[in-house]
């Protein structure tokens, strides 16, 4: 059985915090724990808006990948309240989302969260007039490119869908402070770094292979 070891209270409120998240946008969600190093582990859940979020602590799992689902993970860390923490049974196979290189980050610009909520909440109220029959927005609405940033030779589009994940997985935090979210990316992929997580997403569209 999957272990997860978490010795600092602080580091299992904020794990918490970013599952109780994650399963209030999606009951079903399953998050995977992957060990960053000897002491850090990165959980990652895939959002309703087609963008990936995660979030550092600093601890151990065991096995050193592996997908568990969400509300178990959840009923762990709320209810043992201790250093080693059962996460629930692997459910590798329901992950399926390809995640982002380690390395090979750079640094592109950095955005105050001011401006970020901003554009998330007019983005909301676009996605309100526009709702499709389902209530929910069009993914031509969701892929619009709200800002645009320029930096270590790269000209990076962000769309709607990233601020949306930011703001649902509550990452901006205060308004009031002069903070700043911090956007990094690679060829392929497209990081933006809040006080409480991140929100990565694939820069192109992955094409069909052709047989």
């Amino acid at each position: 059985m999957p272990e997860l070891f978490l010795p600092d209270p602080g580091e299992r409120d904020d794990l918490g915090a970013f599952v109780a998240r994650a399963v209030r946008l999606d009951t079903q969600t399953v998050v995977r724990l992957r060990n960053r190093s000897e002491d850090r582990v990165d959980a990652w859940v895939a959002t309703p808006f087609d963008a990936l979020a995660t979030r550092t602590v600093a601890g151990q799992v065991a096995p050193a990948d592996v997908t568990v689902p969400g509300n178990e993970l959840l009923a762990g860390l709320a209810v043992v309240g201790g250093e080693r923490i059962d996460p629930g049974p692997a459910r590798d196979l329901m992950w399926r989302s390809a995640l982002p290189p380690t390395n090979g980050w750079l640094a592109v610009d950095q955005l105050p969260v001011t401006v970020v909520s901003e554009l998330a909440d007019r983005g909301v109220e676009l996605a309100k007039e526009n709702a499709g029959p389902h209530g929910t927005p069009p993914a031509s609405l969701l892929d619009q490119t709200v800002v645009t940033v320029h930096g270590s030779g790269l000209d990076v589009k962000v769309p709607l869908r990233c601020l949306f994940a930011l703001s649902g997985m509550g990452f901006l935090g205060s308004t009031q402070d002069e903070e700043v979210v911090r956007v990094t990316a690679t060829d392929s992929w497209l990081r933006i770094d809040a006080r409480y997580g991140a929100v990565v997403r694939r820069r192109h569209s992955m094409l069909p292979l052709l047989v």
